[in-house]
Order: structure tokens, then sequence, then C-alpha cells
């Protein structure tokens, strides 16, 4: 069979951590790490954030490379390789498959943005241009469906093209390349934006932390906001993360990878932080502009700014080689599954996937032109916002809930398969000792933040609105539970 073939593999640790860093690395870290840290009290937030990376973030990362690397095979067919026999963990490979392809359906686009605000920050199109024609070059990007189109198509054959290649030649090397621009692109515009007159209040306020910000925001919704970020930023909960684990060696222990990837995450988030927040302050922009801040709030101070032109340039390059390599990774995934489900070799996975990615992400791109009159979660909200909420409230808190589950459950994978596995090769161990909070805490910090985002979502439309998606909610998890403790009619029958 073709999933018996010798799998492919990184040519070297760095390959590895960077693409795995590309794929946690998106566009989240850029305006959403940001505009929370402007929302919640700068530093103040920051440490909070950071702390829950250590004790939420992290484990589940480990959990995902050491299912991967123990199955030598993609989500689409890694609890069948481990599970016990008679258990239904390997239901549960459907909420990666629909994960990875949910998430290309609407971050396609989101790239094809990044793209296009690239060219025409290169073209000089924000160039003096005031809030208001910044406002309606957006709008006006948006409602133009074949410009979408091209944009995110564009996107497409870019992430598939490297992916043909295979791992080495093509995500590797890409990869090394665009994290290492990314990296010097952060750093040049850092240094800028600390520079700027007026940037000092911007630094102070993202460096000192104010317990007054936390009091007035409110400390729970703080914590909240910094437990879910630290939760999403990974990428965690798909099995994006597994894949890469399935081409490493047994060399390094999956503690210490884990931990350096999510160091080189974090270091872009507050880089992002460094190059938005200080420039905010020197322009007088309010640095909480939610997910507008990239699209009008930026270009708006880049139009201010001497040398706007270029440093707009470089800030919009940067955004692109972080959404592409998410992307790229993201599409490795997908092209895994149809080689581990179906035999296929990676050229006709690559064709074949391509096409239907395409086809798939045209509905969002619709969304803010041809489908706008289609809201789909209340007034203002566009196909991308129900897609999100599909992968980002559901699929990514369940999927990660799945991978623990399995890891720590004697049901499922076992506990001491999970460490052996974990700790194999040199590097930082798993800490062992915290084996009661990742068995039963860990679990229920997930359920937390699983049920907490139907409440925000849905608790403004009604007592019962709320009541319904609740319910729904419920049930997703009790399948989960079913599918971890639950035994098959085959293993009954026995």
């Amino acid at each position: 069979m073709a999933n018996e073939k010798k799998r492919e593999g990184f040519g070297s640790r760095l390959g590895f951590i960077l693409v795995s860093a590309g794929c946690a690395i998106g566009i989240g870290n850029v305006w959403k790490f940001p505009y929370l840290c402007g929302k919640y009290g700068g530093a103040a937030f920051i440490l909070i954030y950071l702390l829950f990376l250590l004790i939420l973030g992290i484990p589940v990362m480990v959990c995902e490379f050491a299912i991967g690397r123990a199955s030598q095979r993609s989500a689409a067919l890694a609890f069948e390789k481990l599970e016990p026999a008679g258990t239904n963990w390997h239901r549960l490979k459907f909420i990666s498959i629909v994960g990875c392809y949910m998430l290309m359906m609407y971050y396609t686009t989101v790239a094809g943005w990044m793209l296009s605000y690239c060219f025409r920050n290169i073209r000089g199109d924000f160039a003096g241009a005031t809030a208001d024609t910044i406002r309606s070059e957006f709008s006006g990007m948006l409602s133009h469906a074949p410009s979408m189109t091209f944009w995110t198509i564009l996107v497409c054959l870019i992430g598939f093209a490297v992916c043909y290649f295979g791992i080495q030649n093509g995500i590797e090397r890409v990869s090394k390349f665009m994290m290492t621009a990314l990296l010097i692109l952060m750093f040049i515009l850092a240094v800028h934006s600390v520079f700027l007159n007026g940037a000092g209040a911007g630094i102070r306020f993202y460096l000192i932390p104010s317990a007054s910000t936390i009091r007035s925001a409110g400390i729970g919704t703080v914590i909240f906001a910094a437990m879910s970020q630290a939760f999403f930023t990974l990428s965690i909960g798909i099995g994006a993360m597994l894949i890469f684990g399935s081409y490493l060696g047994k060399d390094r222990s999956l503690t210490g990878e884990a931990v350096t990837v999510t160091a080189l995450d974090t270091l872009v988030a507050l880089m992002a932080g460094f190059i938005i927040i200080p420039a905010c302050f020197a322009f007088g922009v309010e640095p909480d502009a939610g997910p507008s801040l990239i699209f009008l709030t930026i270009p708006n101070i880049f139009s201010q700014m001497k040398g706007g032109q270029i440093w707009g340039a470089l800030f919009f390059v940067f955004l692109s080689f972080a959404a592409l390599t998410t992307v790229i990774a993201v599409f490795e995934n997908i092209i895994a599954f149809d080689m581990d489900l179906f035999g296929w070799s990676r050229k006709k996975s690559v064709l074949i996937s391509a096409c239907l990615v395409i086809a798939l992400s045209l509905p969002c791109v619709f969304g803010y032109n041809i489908w706008s009159g289609f809201m789909p979660l209340g007034k203002g909200t566009a196909v991308l916002d129900l897609e999100d909420f599909i992968v980002s409230n559901n699929l990514l808190p369940l999927g990660s809930l799945a991978f623990v589950l399995f890891c720590t459950n004697a049901r499922g994978w076992g506990w001491q398969r999970f460490l052996a596995e974990a700790d194999a090769g040199d590097g930082m161990k798993f800490p062992k000792q915290f084996r009661w909070y990742f068995t039963f805490g860990l679990p229920l910090v997930i359920v937390i933040i699983y049920l907490k985002g139907y409440y925000d979502i849905f608790s403004k439309m009604g007592t019962a609105v709320l009541t319904g998606w609740m319910i729904f909610a419920c049930l997703l998890l009790l399948f989960i539970f079913w599918c971890a403790f639950g035994r098959s009619r085959k293993l009954l029958e026995k």
C-alpha cells in the first residue's frame, strides 16, 4: 500500500521548528494579540497570556506531536493506528479533516486580502490617503468579487505549488526563507516603530503592568481573553501540528520542541505589539480597534508616516508571509489526508486538493458581495464569520479535548505510552508529576473555553436562542466523551 512506503521527514531540526512555528504564526498573532493587549491593559494581559500558554497551549501541542510521531500518520489515520481494539477514537478523525478544510475555506480569502494590500502598498495606493479613502478602499475590495477571487486563487496556487515539491524540497525550504524574512522584517518594523515621536507612551503601556486597567475591564474578562488567545494562537486541535510530528525523528523530546515552537510564536506576537502599539500612540490612534486594525487603522498610520509607502509595503509583505506559512502548513495536512486514506501519490493529492480547496473558498469570497445579504450569525456577519465560528468555537476546542483525553486516558492511547513517546530523545521531559492536572484539569479548562465561546456569541440573541445553542454544544461534548469512554458494538459482542 502507498501509505506503507517510507515516510518523508524533515532535513533538519531547524526546518521542523520553523515549519511548525509557521503553522502556529498567523494573522491572529498580528492583529488579535496587539488588539487584546490594547483592550485589556497591555503588559498585564501579556503576563496572564504567557501563563496560559505554559499550562494550556504547550501540553496540547505535545499531545499532537506525540500522536503524530508515534503513529507516523496524519490525523486521518493516527487514531486507527494507536487506539485499543474495539474503541471509537477513530470516529474523531473527522474533526481534524473537516477542521483543516474549513479553516482554509476562509483563511485563503483573508490571506488574499494580505497579498492585495501588499501589492497596493507597493504601488502607493495609500500614500497620503485620508481615513475615509482608506475605509472606502477596503469596502471596495470586499465588494469586488472578481478581484477577491483572483487573490484567493493565487494564495491557493502558491500554497499547493510549494507542497507539490514535498517536505524538504518544498515546505521546509520555503518556510525557512519566509520565516527568516518574517523575523527580519518584524525586527526592522519594530525598531522603526519604537523610535517614532510619541511612541514612549505606547512602550510604557505595553511593558509596564497596570492593575487598574485589569480592574476596569474586569478580571474575569481579562483572564478568559488571555486563556482563549493562548489556546487559539497555536493552531492546536485540528491535527495541524500532528502531521509535523509524524515527519519527526526520535532524537529530540517533544516537550522541548513544543516549548521552542511556542516561544517563537510568542516572539512574533510580542514583536507585532511593538510594531503596532507604539505607532498607534505616536499618531493618536486607539490600539483596540479590533479586526479593522490591519486594514483600516494601520494603513491610516502609514499614510501619515514619513516614508509610509515603504513601511506599509514591508508591513504587508511580513503579513503575507505570516499568512502563507499557515496556509502551506494546513495544505500539507489536507494532502496527507488523501495520501493516507486513499493511497494517492503526492502529485495526485495536490492536484485534486487544489481544485477542491479553491471551490470551497469561493463562498467566503462571495459572502462580501454576491451573497452579502446572507448574515448567518446575525446582522453584520458574513460567511467568514460562520466558518470561523465552526472552526474556532467548535473544532479547535473539541479536537484539543479529544487529543488530551486520548493521551491521558486508559481507554485511549494511555498516559504511559504518551509519556514514553513525548520523552523519547534528548531535551526537556514532560512534567509527569502533574498527571492529575493533565488528566482532569486540562480537559475541564478546554470545556470551559468551549462553552464560554458559545455563551459570548449567543447570549446577545435572547434566552431561547442561547438555550438552544448551548444544548447543541453539550450534545457535541457528549459525542466526544462517548467516543472516549464508550465501547463499540464490536467489542460488546465479544
